[in-house]
């Protein structure tokens, strides 16, 4: 009996430990199918596990933030708002807040569904008290807009003036803007005031020249009666004078052949080479120079006039004058743009047809007989002491003006032993400067053109 209640004793404690363990197996694998905080969840599919992360975010933002829902103007931004996607965020640097409004794709769509200022959305007919009110509000709001929109415009504006405004402030300051004749006439009438003194006049004439340059102002010049002005001026006693009235004359008849015709008329040759006859400061003599050749370019009518006042042997008096070295080779240049004038229109009448015009220029130019006089008064020897010149351009236009005098002076040129020892030295420098240049890659340079001209003379004084 003993045995066999130990036996019984012994199963009872093997069952109990049987249930025991089979109770703390249900209690495992109920702790595992339960969610806690800590509990550690291994997914299966990242799907799976995206899909519970933006659960968990959007249930998050539900309960902890609010969202903001920004408009098209700046707003303040409250600590803890969440504002949606693609909304412009800035921070004012001025309060330290942050502030939001709607980005540009989302404003337009705004707009279009009846959110903007003044705006009620079409597509619903029926609206409540309150959204009228919203609307009416926001209609409030966009003529507050409009009234700051006409603020800046008037402020922009404010900061120019009209053109009556400025009007009136220039004739305050007596500046009122003038025309060219209106110029010229305040000029003229300033220079022939008896009470101007004598640098006002100068710089009168200093004025007036610079507009005298246009075709235009030198014929108005004209005809307020300016031109005869000048060429009195002429005659002034003043070198001050001399000079700036010369310098008008020559600026206002250059290329304009009406103003040529009456500088000519009123005695303007004859008192430029007045002056250049006399004794008179290089200055002045060079500006009546400039003047006389102004004068006489294109001109057979004040070409034909200046060989008959003298012209030529007043400019070879002056040639000849010690100390005016700077001005033979303007001497010379004026005696060479006659004598290729007259070749240059002889040329061109073969070639065209002819008409009246070009027959009366013709006829003009042949009245104009430089070369012989020019012979006659000795510039066949006057012309080659500029050969003598270290100045390349002196050379240059003393040889061009002696191949125009070849044909009237040609024995002269063959019986002056210090042309052709002139022109063979001037052969020698030449070559070795037209090495020189080609050894820096100029082949036509300016040394080749004059060796070409001294190899012209030497072949026609063989």
């Amino acid at each position: 009996m003993l045995i066999l209640r130990t036996m019984q004793n012994k199963r009872i404690c093997t069952l109990g430990v049987i249930i025991t363990i089979w109770i703390f197996s249900l209690h495992l694998v109920r702790a595992y199918d339960v969610k806690s905080p800590t509990a550690l969840t291994i997914k299966d599919s990242p799907d799976d596990l995206n899909r519970d992360e933006e659960s968990q975010l959007h249930d998050d933002d539900d309960e902890d933030l609010e969202v903001f829902r920004p408009t098209d103007k700046w707003q303040t931004l409250k600590p803890g708002q969440a504002v949606p996607a693609g909304s412009h965020v800035r921070l004012n640097l001025q309060t330290g807040q942050r502030e939001v409004k709607l980005g540009e794709e989302e404003r337009l769509k705004y707009l279009r569904d009846g959110n903007g200022p003044g705006t009620i959305n079409v597509q619903n007919p029926s609206f409540t008290s309150q959204e009228l009110k919203e609307a009416l509000k926001k209609f409030k709001e966009g003529l507050d807009d409009s009234a700051d929109t006409k603020q800046e415009e008037d402020a922009v504006r404010a900061q120019f003036r009209s053109m009556e405004e400025l009007k009136k402030d220039m004739a305050a300051l007596d500046m009122l803007v003038e025309t060219d004749v209106q110029v010229m006439r305040r000029l003229l009438n300033q220079f022939n005031d008896t009470n101007s003194t004598t640098e006002e006049k100068v710089t009168a004439l200093h004025d007036l020249e610079y507009l005298v340059h246009q075709v235009d102002n030198a014929q108005n010049l004209v005809s307020m009666g300016g031109m005869q002005l000048v060429v009195n001026a002429l005659n002034n006693t003043d070198i001050r004078l001399q000079e700036s009235a010369a310098f008008v004359l020559g600026s206002a008849v250059s290329s304009n052949p009406s103003v040529q015709v009456e500088a000519v008329e009123g005695g303007a040759l004859q008192k430029l080479l007045t002056l250049l006859a006399t004794q008179r400061p290089m200055m002045v003599k060079k500006k009546v120079l400039f003047a006389v050749a102004s004068l006489l370019r294109h001109f057979p009518f004040a070409q034909s006039h200046f060989l008959k006042l003298g012209g030529a042997q007043v400019l070879s008096e002056l040639f000849q004058t010690t100390g005016a070295d700077a001005l033979r080779v303007r001497i010379i240049t004026i005696l060479y743009d006659m004598i290729i004038e007259k070749e240059l229109i002889s040329q061109v009448g073969m070639d065209l047809i002819p008409d009246s015009s070009h027959q009366e220029r013709l006829r003009q130019y042949a009245k104009v007989s430089l070369l012989p006089v020019l012979v006659e008064q000795g510039w066949c020897n006057l012309v080659p002491e500029l050969l003598a010149s270290p100045e390349h351009d002196w050379r240059e236009k003393a040889l061009r003006t002696l191949l125009a005098m070849m044909a009237q002076c040609q024995t002269q040129f063959k019986q002056n032993p210090t042309l052709i020892y002139s022109l063979n030295e001037l052969q020698i420098q030449y070559r070795e400067l037209v090495l020189t240049e080609h050894d820096v890659g100029e082949e036509d340079g300016y040394f080749g053109e004059i060796l070409a001209l001294v190899d012209s003379m030497m072949v026609k004084l063989q």
